[in-house]
């Protein structure tokens, strides 16, 4: 007999009076004040002046969650979310039409990273325009931080036993008491630990990967300081080395833990892969590109 792992945690993290913070909010916040420090530390590190760094998280923060909610609805959900002119007001506000007609607060239910990643890239094209600085550098810098959003953001899921996985037998196995009657009482695999913990060992490679090159950039300034050639290690941040790898690590671990999991909608059920690992594809040849040959992403004119 294995003793598996029954999961029923409180979905509220925190009570202030009448108000309360659910675990998964705050795992966003958690997340993505990780990002914020770890960036603001690249900045100074790569010598960016202040005043660029202070907009960029208002466009991450923006580019990210309406990204994430559009990718969910137009993604996973269509024929709800287009069906009237009150559901496509859903997509936006964190709000849902009950059926007497009247409006019922909710957050937002339901994100795709998929399109949280799409939106954050985009937002960064704007960022870009509007000040200037160098894009790749820009891109590597945040995909750097990334993973540790990421991270959080899968424990948060876990929190809201949300996004399980299939029944299995490994000891490891959770118990989701609160996913429904229809999954609820069988041991499944926790397909968001999987990812979070990805993610986790995803952060530290490539920040092992960045103080290494940091530590070679130097040492070649140090070595051409009296040459004419000045040839730097392809592995720095502004080469898309760092953006390459970051997508192609993330996505192809969702594509292969996506096997582990129940689908999210009713019309993957039959499909040879679900709709996340055929949306992982593009990104993982993306970051494969990159990772190749990054240096021909100037030709967009973002240097």
């Amino acid at each position: 007999m294995f003793s598996y792992i029954v999961w029923n945690p409180d979905e509220v993290a925190l009570h202030l009076g009448s108000f309360s913070i659910r675990w998964y909010s705050l795992c966003w916040l958690l997340g993505l004040a990780c990002a914020f420090f770890i960036v603001k530390y690249l900045y100074k590190k790569e010598k960016i002046k202040d005043e660029y760094f202070d907009p960029l998280f208002i466009y991450c923060f923006f580019g990210i969650l309406i990204g994430a909610r559009l990718g969910h609805c137009l993604f996973y959900e269509p024929d709800y979310f287009l069906s009237s002119w009150e559901h496509v007001v859903e997509m936006f506000l964190p709000m849902h039409k009950m059926a007497d007609g009247s409006w019922k607060f909710t957050g937002y239910e339901g994100l795709a990273s998929h399109g949280g990643t799409l939106g954050l890239m985009i937002a960064l094209w704007l960022y870009y325009k509007k000040t200037k600085v160098n894009l790749w550098k820009v891109l590597d810098m945040i995909a750097i931080a990334t993973p540790t959003t990421a991270c959080f953001i899968r424990l948060g899921n876990l929190m809201n036993s949300e996004i399980i996985g299939k029944v299995t037998d490994v000891p490891w196995a959770f118990i989701f008491q609160a996913a429904g009657p229809e999954y609820a009482g069988a041991p499944r695999h926790p397909g968001q630990l999987y990812e979070a913990i990805a993610y986790f060992i995803f952060f530290f490679i490539g920040w092992y990967l960045y103080k290494r090159s940091k530590k070679e950039q130097q040492t070649t300034n140090d070595n051409t300081q009296h040459s004419t050639l000045n040839t730097q290690p392809s592995k720095t941040v502004g080469s898309g080395f760092f953006f390459g790898l970051c997508l192609t690590l993330i996505f192809t671990a969702r594509f292969f833990i996506e096997f582990t999991k129940e689908t999210q909608v009713d019309f993957e059920n039959g499909m040879p892969l679900d709709m996340g690992q055929l949306l992982s594809i593009p990104f993982i040849i993306l970051g494969i590109a990159c990772m190749k040959g990054g240096k021909w992403l100037k030709k967009l004119g973002a240097e």
